[in-house]
């Protein structure tokens, strides 16, 4: 087997870069997802990406992209930050992963600077690998702390995959295929207060809400929404979930989403940016009174092997450091209102291909009035070297999430070919009917 890998490597070299991008391709047909990656191609995405740095990616086929989706938030400091890259090597150097019996001196440092950063009394946190990990520990938290059997969530919402995040997820396409999920989850719409008085009640462990929707299309809560919801757990001894796995660490303009609200959660989720786009890593921070109910008796109740692994924590450490140092929460406010202003220009020329431009900092939102609109206008985007993509659970609406360190003439060059792609979207459309 492995004298067959090596001959595959030896041949790899010698290979031109369309073979490559072929050969790879079908590796993906035939071992990965014959679906996705047809889907990829379709999509303009038929090379294989080969280095990237800052807001720039560059591929095997010679392009060079400009990334204005950012990994779905991930890649908050943009692609191999020094500092993280940096910080991540010398731990590398030192011991990659834990062994799980002495204490872990990365791990503390990282929930340490967390609990002094995280709004209220989120004194404690539980690291795992990623966001859907990070969704599962507050949903067993929130059941372990209340004793109560219920979750409200809301229509649109993505919480992630696994079961348990799959179950508070608003989609019921994701939803369907793996039923009976958990069983008493209830929907509401997004920003309807009176719907969630209806459903909150003495059964209800925890409601569980986004700041802003992210795959819902980019949706904000409306002011005093929040506000009201955290009330209304109070009211029933609910426990109030936030999740800032896409909207955290800097995006929407403040460290936290939730600050801009006045609003303090019970538990919280944090993931994607927080590996400062080179190391994987889920966090979910709860306050001492869940962490007595959860921990107290069994210390061990909720574990993970490479949850809080030292390179995961270094690079967490990192993080937190250039996102302070580089004021990326303030950059991503001005370049933020740069992209809208331009957006919503574009919207006012093409008030029929556009319905509407939303988003706070630089998670931004541009809903078309039809979905092949949307898809059309991604794929010439990528043909005019931009990355982007729609939201999953609203795919008229296209996702904008670039780097915080995005530049404003890379904002500029954006607006011009957004506006281009959109407006030959709509014509070839319009050609077709």
């Amino acid at each position: 087997m492995l004298t067959e890998i090596l001959e595959v490597m030896t041949l790899a070299k010698r290979e031109t870069a369309d073979e490559k991008i072929e050969r790879v391709i079908a590796a993906y047909r035939d071992h990965i997802n014959p679906g996705l990656a047809k889907v990829m191609q379709f999509a303009g995405f038929a090379d294989i990406e080969e280095i990237a740095d800052g807001c720039l990616v560059s591929t095997v086929g010679g392009t060079d992209y400009l990334d204005f989706l950012g990994g779905y938030g991930v890649f908050s400091l943009g692609h191999r930050h020094p500092k993280v890259v940096d910080a991540v090597r010398q731990q590398l150097d030192k011991m990659p992963l834990s062994t799980r019996n002495f204490f872990n001196e990365q791990q503390a440092l990282l929930a340490q600077e967390l609990a002094r950063l995280a709004p209220g009394n989120l004194q404690y946190t539980f690291f795992s690998n990623s966001g859907t990990e990070a969704v599962e520990a507050a949903l067993k938290f929130a059941r372990a702390a209340t004793g109560r059997p219920e979750f409200v969530s809301t229509e649109g919402a993505y919480h992630g995959k696994t079961l348990g995040a799959l179950s508070v997820t608003g989609r019921e396409k994701y939803r369907k295929p793996f039923e009976p999920l958990l069983p008493t989850c209830h929907f509401v719409e997004f920003n309807d207060i009176e719907a969630m008085r209806g459903v909150v009640s003495e059964q209800t462990a925890a409601v569980i809400i986004e700041v802003i929707q992210g795959e819902g299309g980019i949706h904000v809560a409306v002011p005093g929404y929040l506000k009201a919801l955290r009330e209304l757990c109070d009211l029933h001894g609910a426990l109030l979930i936030i999740d800032e796995i896409q909207t955290g660490l800097g995006r929407t303009g403040t460290l936290f989403a939730i600050e801009q609200e006045d609003v303090v959660p019970d538990i919280m989720t944090l993931a994607k940016a927080l590996g400062g786009g080179v190391m994987p890593i889920g966090a979910t921070m709860a306050t001492p009174q869940v962490w007595e109910k959860m921990f107290t008796q069994n210390p061990l109740l909720h574990t993970s092997t490479f949850g809080g692994n030292p390179m995961a924590c270094a690079a967490g450490l990192a993080t937190l450091e250039v996102i302070a140092e580089e004021q990326l929460a303030a950059k991503a406010t001005i370049r933020g209102e740069q992209l809208l202003t331009g957006l919503r220009r574009i919207q006012q020329t093409q008030p029929q291909v556009i319905v509407a431009v939303r988003g706070r900092g630089l998670m931004i939102g541009v809903e078309f009035a039809l979905r092949e609109q949307a898809e059309l206008t991604i794929s010439l985007l990528a043909s005019n070297g931009i990355i982007a993509a729609y939201t999953l659970n609203n795919p008229n609406v296209i996702r904008i999430e670039p780097p915080l360190i995005v530049s404003e003439q890379q904002c500029a060059t954006f607006i011009e070919a957004f506006g281009g792609a959109a407006e030959t979207a709509a014509a070839m459309i319009a050609d077709l009917e």
